[in-house]
């Protein structure tokens, strides 16, 4: 049954599209992550749609303290509602406020000054933020009111990007609304298929040896991952060109997946075997507008790309990909992704290298001043593969001139789907040394006073105990 938005909620976005239809001067600020590049766009596309003038820029959250709100009509996405934005605006602007994160703000205040501000919020009405809907999805469910179904793609894409599905292994809650109506309009496929990433660019031994929630002998290493498939009689190469996942017939795909619930029953505590099979397997989104073996095609492909681009400060590239300006974007964004993969490789070997990746009872950690903080969450999570999988792993950078740490956080969903919950304990320990954190349950982060490192390490550990 498809999911219904409630009733209130339904009166907030028409009460949003009457401020757009009325607005002549607009300024869209979204977040500078894929969610919030795809609500950006979402927004830019529909704007363009009813031939409204506007201008739209990707910040960080670090940043929402510096800007000045002038305009007739601001919107933020993905960003806004855990930050005091109806106290720097002028009285002459009119405010929308479309986000999943957790508010400042109630709902009861919300309604008292909606004439000229306005929050779009599913944690008003009892919908997680975190796997119901997306901040893109919360952009989509606007253009819908414009009747703009044709953009609900991008809704799936920034849903896939946020790790929405994570947690079940496919779309839950008003995501389901997107997906639905991309599904309708023939632009997306979903199915249920074996959940490695890198289905249609990545030949299928190189993904395999991705696999990284629990350490298997295929783990890191391609020459067994090749043996493997041998083994199972599945093909690594049809002539010259290596095969991918997409290129597996339904008998391949079987034999993979009996095989990896071996390898897997035999690596993980009794307590973990029942989750295995969601490790495997789980709904897999195509474009259908996409060329196959593009990493347009597939949306954790596709999310990735743009997730290149926001780490290393490129949101216009992504936003032309979205908005279909790709002559000259795409080759950007394969320039841009070369070098991305290349620095990536760099710091691992780094801290392989190095040997940084220091333990405690509970958790592993690293601390390497020297990556870039916009990418230390990627890091953090390709490291995984080379520690203990059944601890989560925290990497530690700098903020360049703040006196600060980013912190971010990895770990096997094996232990999310066990029940526990690293967003909202990281949230709690960074709050108790003077930072700010949260986040989902297997990818969250935080800042903390560089002063306080250890502490937080020493009162994460001690957060974890019974739990790991």
């Amino acid at each position: 049954m498809r999911p219904m938005l409630p009733e209130p909620l339904k009166k907030s976005y028409l009460k949003a599209k009457e401020m757009i239809d009325s607005a002549e001067d607009i300024k869209i600020y979204s977040h500078i992550d894929c969610d919030g590049i795809c609500a950006g766009a979402l927004l830019s596309s529909t704007l363009d749609r009813q031939d409204k003038e506007h201008d739209i820029e990707f910040i960080g959250l670090d940043k929402l303290d510096d800007i000045k709100i002038e305009n007739q009509l601001t919107i933020f996405s993905d960003l806004g509602s855990g930050q005091p934005i109806d106290r720097i605006s002028n009285s002459s602007s009119q405010i929308i406020i479309l986000d999943h994160h957790p508010p400042l703000r109630t709902l009861h205040y919300n309604s008292k000054v909606s004439g000229k501000f306005l929050e779009i919020n599913p944690l008003f009405y009892g919908i997680d933020g975190t796997s119901q809907i997306s901040g893109g999805g919360l952009s989509y469910l606007l253009a819908k009111k414009f009747g703009l179904e044709c953009l609900s793609w991008i809704g799936v894409l920034s849903a896939i990007g946020d790790m929405q599905h994570s947690l079940h292994g496919k779309l839950k809650g008003l995501n389901e609304i997107v997906l639905q109506d991309s599904v309708e309009h023939g632009l997306v496929h979903s199915s249920a298929d074996l959940s490695l990433y890198g289905r249609q660019t990545r030949p299928l031994f190189v993904a395999l040896s991705y696999f990284g929630d629990v350490n298997l002998p295929i783990t890191n290493n391609k020459t067994e991952a090749i043996l493997c498939l041998k083994k199972l009689g599945i093909a690594h190469k049809n002539n010259d060109r290596y095969r991918t996942l997409t290129d597996l017939t339904t008998s391949e795909k079987s034999k993979l997946f009996s095989e990896l619930v071996r390898l897997l029953t035999r690596e993980v505590p009794e307590k973990y075997i029942k989750y295995i099979p969601r490790l495997i397997m789980g709904d897999i989104y195509e474009f259908l507008n996409e060329e196959e073996y593009t990493y347009f095609r597939d949306a954790s492909e596709f999310s990735t790309a743009i997730n290149a681009c926001t780490r290393n400060n490129n949101a216009d590239i992504a936003l032309d990909i979205l908005k279909g300006d790709r002559l000259e974007a795409v080759n950007e964004l394969e320039n841009l992704a070369r070098l991305h993969r290349k620095y990536l490789a760099q710091k691992l070997a780094m801290i392989e290298d190095e040997d940084l990746l220091a333990s405690t009872d509970n958790l592993q950690y690293f601390h390497a001043p020297e990556i870039k903080n916009e990418v230390i969450g990627t890091i953090t999570g390709m490291f995984l593969s080379h520690g203990d999988w059944q601890k989560p792993i925290l990497g530690f950078t700098g903020m360049g001139k703040d006196d600060g740490l980013k912190v971010s956080l990895r770990c096997s969903r094996l232990l999310s789907y066990d029940g526990i919950h690293f967003g909202h304990i990281i949230k709690k320990v960074a709050e108790k040394v003077g930072g700010t954190g949260g986040g989902h349950a297997v990818a969250c982060g935080a800042y903390i006073p560089s002063s306080r490192q250890h502490e937080f390490i020493r009162l994460f550990n001690n957060a974890l105990d019974g739990l790991i």
